[in-house]
């Protein structure tokens, strides 16, 4: 009787390696993880030192995100690890539609993309990845900052719109 072949045999190494990298920014230390090919989340962190990674999906985003904070990026092309459902695609997809230097409520996205302000605030807080899916765009009713989970929450939002907005910039 022939037994199975161990699991790990079934998969390459090469499939889970995981690697990450971070850059001191004006918000804090953003650290990038992925792999080669793909970006599967980014974090805003209070501590910690740059460290450095040779994943050319990583190097780019890292790229990419230098360049916004220094105002010469406004939209971001990544390889994002995809959305757990179709729906979390549509979500995100709709949030990242709002455009560098724009804001935008929970309830005018939700109305945009035929779903809740509950959906949107959801989606928002277990976004992966801030900055590049740009929930720090999307306010509350009236213009309100609202919640933010990334960094130090809505101190962080706060900042981001500012360096979006015309006159500034963090640096």
């Amino acid at each position: 009787m022939a037994l199975e072949p161990p699991i790990r045999a079934l998969h390459s190494v090469a499939m889970y390696a995981r690697d990450a990298a971070s850059i001191a920014t004006p918000i804090g230390l953003v650290r990038v993880t992925g792999s080669a090919d793909r970006i599967d989340a980014i974090e805003i962190l209070a501590t910690g030192g740059a460290t450095s990674s040779d994943a050319p999906a990583i190097l780019e985003a890292l790229k990419q995100l230098e360049s916004y904070f220094a105002g010469r990026l406004t939209v971001f092309d990544l390889p994002l690890a995809p959305a757990p459902t179709e729906r979390g695609a549509v979500l995100r997809q709709g949030i990242v539609n709002i455009a560098y230097g724009s804001t935008a409520s929970y309830g005018a996205l939700a109305k945009a993309i035929q779903s809740s302000p509950r959906a949107i605030g959801q989606a928002c807080a277990r976004n992966p990845f801030p900055i590049v899916v740009p929930c720090h765009r999307i306010l509350g009713a009236g213009g309100a900052l609202g919640a933010y989970s990334a960094g130090n929450g809505p101190i962080t939002k706060s900042k981001l719109l500012d360096h979006e907005r015309p006159q500034g910039g963090l640096l």
